[in-house]
Order: structure tokens, then C-alpha cells, then sequence
């Protein structure tokens, strides 16, 4: 096997363009493919349901007035690393995903690679 790090691939979920464009070009630099997109919680859901296609998650919490809930526990029984990024603050989140690392609104790029750092930090041992 050869030393060289394999690309993660991930699921973003997010309603605001802007922030989409942000991400989609910040991961690429941090070593990650954006492979899906999803802007509404009926695109995340049905994401969810095709977990072989990405490695991560990373799911803003409202979406377009809904809440990503379903989607991340749907997420979290597949076994996909996932980190809520929110405006709102951890505090915010229903006690359930007290385990779930939260990326906070507004955010930087070394912000978002410490995130993805604690997201592969299993990955790469498995």
C-alpha cells in the first residue's frame, strides 16, 4: 500500500450559497472532495441515505427554516463522522448530539481544519 493519504470525500449540507461557494473552496486545500451537496433538509435526508458516496458530514443545523435533526441522526446510525455548523452555538443543540463537534458561524479556514482534523482523526486509523 502505497504512503500516500487518501482524499476524504464529504457531504455538505447548506442552505446559504455563499457559504456553500466557501466551503467548496476551502476543501479541496484541506484535503478533502466535496462529493454531494445538499441545500434543503429533503436533499440531506435522502444524502444520508447513500453514505457509500462521502466519508464526513458537515451539516448546517437550519435549513431554510427546518431543522437538520433527522438528517443527522440518520447520519450518526450510519456510522458517518458528522460536524454541525451553526450560527446558534453548541448550546443550542438538543442534548442527544452533545457529541457532535459544532463548527461556529462565522468561521475561518484554520476554524474549519481543526474541524476536519477531529472528523478523520479515526478515519485514519481504520
Amino acid at each position: 500500500m502505497s504512503g500516500e493519504a487518501r482524499t476524504v470525500r464529504a457531504l455538505v449540507v447548506e442552505d446559504e450559497f455563499l457559504l456553500l461557494a466557501l466551503l467548496e473552496e476551502l476543501l479541496p486545500d484541506l484535503g478533502v472532495e466535496v462529493a454531494v451537496c445538499a441545500r434543503s433538509l429533503d436533499g440531506a435526508l435522502a444524502a444520508a441515505r447513500e453514505t457509500a458516496r462521502f466519508d464526513i458530514a458537515l451539516v448546517d443545523v437550519n435549513l431554510g427554516g427546518e431543522q437538520s435533526y433527522d438528517a443527522v441522526e440518520a447520519l450518526l446510525q450510519a456510522g458517518v463522522p458528522t460536524l454541525f455548523i451553526t450560527g446558534y452555538g453548541s448550546g443550542s443543540l438538543p442534548p442527544r448530539f452533545a457529541s457532535v463537534p459544532v463548527l461556529g458561524k462565522p468561521f475561518g479556514r484554520d476554524d474549519l481544519a481543526r474541524a476536519i482534523g477531529t472528523l478523520t482523526a479515526g478515519q485514519a486509523q481504520a
